[in-house]
């Protein structure tokens, strides 16, 4: 469902109706169940949600990135520059990935290869998608090394991933990405394994690298406070579908669905001192594995009636480009 006027030439990816699944030996857990949505040229989108929510599944169903024996996209289209990704073989998605789509993975001591330095794993993107040869390769590694603000980069360069710390590895990771100046990044939660000096420093460099690339990011995370920090647009997902999704300022002045409200909740307010006891939301996300009938979240909100553990909820417009799946949204948006 679109729930913007936009030009088509601003519309930089558009996935609509994706739908993933995971096969175990006597189950299928239905990991995304029609998620649509676009990432506009030169925006950061941020995606958020509570673990288990499909955030990450999405990311990777977008790069078919996902292990093929266990996982599959039963559905859906994933429209970049006018191609739809899913239908492409292997050898055009390696074209594509690392190249005009990049991505920063969630923790880049498992993600960065220990047997290789920093300048090697940065070079070598550069030589697969551009053909440099090494020289001009490791010359380009330097360069984004500073360009992600690593000191002594020329030092750098031959340094192996257990030599650097934290925020050193995901810098590099930030380079790589960077690496083939792709249209659109997604970071998976860049800044989870990093101490909140470090976290500050990455989010300030992505956001600082949007403004001087014009690179579109797809930010995801579970922190609605980098949300408020660093993006335009943000959708909110729960239990592989989105519920909610508008433009951060709207967001924040009148969530419509009641998860969003329940996460804005639970966030901590420093105003309110340690006797403020913060409140939860009650209940447990539900299986994947069993079908759904209704409103996924009927179990666990305080707005729930009959209609919403009967009938499954669509995405609706409730005004100004802001869409809620919840048939009490007015309710919500009122309380």
């Amino acid at each position: 469902m679109q729930i913007q006027k936009t030009r088509g030439e601003d519309i930089l990816l558009n996935v609509r109706d994706l739908e993933t699944h995971f096969y175990g030996e006597e189950s299928i857990t239905r990991a995304l169940g029609g998620v649509s949505f676009q990432v506009m040229k030169g925006e950061i989108l941020g995606v958020v949600g509570e673990s288990g929510c499909g955030k990450s599944v999405t990311a990777l169903s977008i790069l078919r990135l996902l292990p093929k024996i266990t996982a599959r996209t039963v559905g859906g289209e994933v429209h970049f520059h006018g191609r739809d990704l899913l239908t492409l073989s292997d050898r055009e998605m390696r074209k594509i990935r690392g190249n005009r789509i990049a991505m920063i993975f969630q923790e880049p001591m498992t993600s960065l290869n220990p047997v290789y330095t920093a300048g090697r794993q940065i070079a070598e993107a550069v030589q697969i998608h551009t053909g440099a040869s090494r020289s001009t390769a490791m010359a380009k590694a330097e360069e984004l090394l500073r360009f992600v603000h690593i000191a002594d980069p020329d030092r750098r360069i031959g340094n192996y991933p257990y030599e650097m710390s934290g925020g050193m590895r995901q810098r590099v990771m930030i380079a790589m990405a960077l690496a083939c100046s792709p249209e659109l990044l997604i970071a998976d939660e860049p800044t989870t394994a990093l101490d909140v000096t470090i976290q500050a420093q990455i989010l300030r460099l992505i956001v600082d690298l949007k403004e001087r690339t014009g690179t579109a990011v797809m930010f995801i995370t579970h922190d609605l406070g980098v949300v408020a920090e660093t993006c335009q647009r943000v959708i909110v997902m729960y239990a592989g579908r989105i519920v909610e999704q508008a433009s951060v300022t709207d967001l924040f002045a009148r969530p419509a669905h009641p998860y969003t409200r329940g996460l804005m909740r639970s966030v901590p307010d420093r105003r309110h001192g340690r006797q403020r006891r913060l409140p939860e939301i009650p209940g447990i996300v539900p299986s994947l594995r069993e079908p759904i009938v209704g409103c996924s979240f009927a179990p666990r909100c305080a707005f729930a009636v009959d209609i919403c553990r009967e009938k499954m909820p669509v995405l609706a417009d409730v005004g100004s480009g802001h869409a809620a799946a919840c048939w009490r949204s007015k309710e919500v948006m009122g309380a």
